[in-house]
C-alpha cells in the first residue's frame, strides 16, 4: 500500500467523521478512497504521469478530494462528478494556466 501524504488519512477520517479507532480493514478501505480520488483529480486536472497535486495544503483540489472520500464512501460516486462538474472544470483550469506559466517562464530565461 503506497504511503499517503502527511496527515492526510486523518484529514479524511476526521471529514467523515470516523471518530472511532479505525480497524486495519477500514484503514485500507479509506485509504484505497484516497488513493483513487488523487488520480482521479490528478487525471482531471490534468496532472502528467509521476507528478500529483499536493493534497497536504488547504486548496481547493484537497476539497475535493475529501468529498470524492465522502461520496465513495456513500457509494454515489457515479454523482460525483455531476455535483462538483464546476469545481473539476475551475481545477482543470487552474492548472492548465500554472502549466501555460511555467512553459512561458521557460521560453523567457
Amino acid at each position: 500500500m503506497a504511503e499517503l501524504p502527511g496527515g492526510l488519512l486523518d484529514a479524511v477520517k476526521d471529514y467523515l467523521q470516523m471518530s472511532w479507532i479505525l480497524s486495519a480493514k477500514e484503514i485500507a478501505t479509506i485509504t484505497g478512497y484516497i488513493n483513487r480520488g488523487m488520480s482521479y483529480l490528478n487525471e482531471k486536472a490534468g496532472v502528467p504521469d509521476g507528478e500529483s497535486l499536493d493534497f497536504t495544503l488547504e486548496e481547493a483540489h484537497r476539497t475535493l478530494l475529501l468529498d470524492y472520500c465522502l461520496y465513495a464512501r456513500s457509494h454515489a460516486l457515479d454523482e460525483f462528478q455531476d455535483n462538483y462538474l464546476p469545481e473539476l472544470i475551475a481545477l482543470q483550469n487552474r492548472e492548465e494556466v500554472k502549466r501555460y506559466i511555467a512553459e512561458q517562464e521557460e521560453t523567457d530565461v
